[in-house]
């Protein structure tokens, strides 16, 4: 029987959504077969060490989120040990969680991207409001702030940022979409709608913050290019198994046409079976345990 190490929990400010990821991933992979070890990971790579070599595990299941177990750091000390695991290896975690270099590599792949740009601690930028003001390494919504015209609020001056930079974009009207890529195929595109105006953090993870709509319901031309779109920020980033790609689909303008923006993508989506990704395969027939089974039987490792 194979043995599977779920990594989890971590010191980041995403702490509680990766136990919830891990937890259920666990759940799973007992179902689909697996011995499973579950490791709440911790802030000393030195103890992660001791603890993956202790429970000797065939493939790692990556269920961290945020710094550490999404940016590539967790990912070279598995390339250093030798152990496979799931989700993207070193270099497309790095590129995927630095936001402000992957919009780079998505303009120069012709890959559409809301206006942006990165603003230093007390800084001022030429977007006018209303923009969306974000943390270059963070996920799951945390710390993003939208402005409107008239808003009192200034994060670039009251600074609630650990960093010395932000990425600043325009906020971008419309719909909020979101596709599943699987190796090298998008699995489909879902609608997220939420009561509370955008998809923020509660609208994430909160009982009925948000709602999902599968297959989304745009043009059968503008899903197809959304489904394009997020392959190809996928590769564009060199991701690997299984990915999430967030889109604004701007339809808000009488007499233009609808256009796409890539948002980001994320290399370690959540892994309940609620979540995104296990919603729209479970929606194409394809269970949990299949799932993870999946991503176990593709882990890789860089070494």
């Amino acid at each position: 029987m194979k043995r599977v190490t779920v990594l989890m929990g971590g010191a980041s400010t995403e702490r509680e959504v990766s136990l919830n990821s891990g937890k259920a991933s666990a759940r799973a992979l007992g179902e689909a077969g697996y011995a499973v070890t579950l490791l709440d990971v911790g802030r000393d790579p030195g103890d992660l060490v001791r603890e993956l070599l202790a429970s000797r595990p065939d493939v790692v299941f990556n269920a961290l989120h945020g710094r550490f177990g999404e940016d590539g750091c967790v990912q070279g000390v598995l390339n250093l040990l030798g152990i496979p695991y799931t989700h993207s290896g070193l270099l497309a975690s790095a590129a995927a969680m630095d936001k402000a270099f992957a919009r780079r590599l998505f303009e120069q792949a012709g890959i559409p991207v809301a206006r942006g740009e990165v603003v230093r601690k007390g800084g001022t930028t030429s977007i006018p409001r209303p923009h969306v003001v974000k943390p270059l390494n963070e996920g799951s919504s945390v710390g993003v702030y939208i402005l409107q015209p008239g808003d009192n609020r200034d994060p670039l001056k009251e600074w609630p940022f650990d960093a010395d930079e932000v990425l600043v974009e325009a906020f971008i009207p419309g719909r909020e979409l979101t596709a599943a890529v699987m190796g090298d195929r998008t699995l489909g595109v879902l609608e997220i709608t939420s009561d509370r105006g955008w998809y923020d953090y509660e609208a994430k993870y909160a009982p009925g913050g948000s709602r999902h709509i599968f297959p989304a319901p745009i043009p059968p031309e503008a899903y197809q290019e959304a489904a394009r779109l997020a392959l190809e920020a996928h590769k564009v980033l060199g991701c690997r198994g299984v990915s999430r790609t967030d889109l604004r689909y701007d339809d808000t303008v009488p007499g233009q046409a609808p256009r796409l923006y890539v948002l980001e993508v994320n290399t370690q989506p959540g892994m309940t079976a609620t979540s995104l990704v296990p919603d729209i395969a479970g929606q194409l027939g394809i269970s949990f345990p299949e799932l993870v089974r999946w991503m176990v039987e593709n882990a890789a490792c860089d070494a």
